[in-house]
């Protein structure tokens, strides 16, 4: 096994037990679930998100010119992708605030910038979608999508549908859950 293949297999058991949990959960999609992964439990640990920003990277396409996260829970992997790469980043609100600036993005965005969207846990691909229009409605050119674990609950095949490539660097049922 390869020094890298076998990284992120320590990876992947390191994320499911940090932030795997089991009980009922209501889902930002609105479904419910038994399994849960609580992407503040990962983010938060600076080992685990120093190592996901490590990879993540490795998944951003060569001719992205700029990262974008949508806050809340996906700032923290956009700032360390940024750091492995050297990109800039940009925050993408869940709406403009409503003072100062007024601004639903927040740092440098330029029409035409080809954009790669870092995201955490994605089920439907509902709020990725959302943050995608946010700023290609700026003019930004969304060329990827690179997430941490994609639930396979539809996620895929949504952002797929909307002209996105997409990369998780976890599928759930590659994943050893117990």
């Amino acid at each position: 096994m390869k020094t890298g293949a076998f990284e992120l297999n320590e990876l992947g058991r390191d994320l499911v037990k940090a932030s795997y949990l089991k009980g009922d959960f209501v889902l930002r999609s609105g479904r419910r679930s038994n399994r849960y992964f609580d992407k503040f439990l990962f983010e938060t640990d600076p080992a685990l998100l120093r190592r996901l920003g490590k990879h993540l990277a490795e998944l951003v396409p060569k001719d992205t010119q700029r990262l974008a996260a949508p806050e809340l829970g996906a700032v923290l992997l956009g700032g360390a992708v940024s750091m492995e790469t050297g990109l800039p980043l940009v925050l993408v609100r869940k709406e403009p605030k409503g003072y100062g600036t007024s601004k639903q993005i927040e740092g440098h965005l330029s029409p035409g910038d080809k954009v790669t969207v870092i995201e955490d846990v994605v089920t439907t691909g509902g709020d990725s979608l959302r943050s995608a229009q946010v700023l290609r409605d700026a003019g930004a050119n969304v060329i990827h999508l690179v997430v941490v674990l994609d639930r396979g609950e539809g996620g895929e095949e949504n952002i797929g549908s909307a002209g996105i490539p997409y990369s998780p660097l976890f599928r759930v049922q590659d994943l050893e859950l117990d």
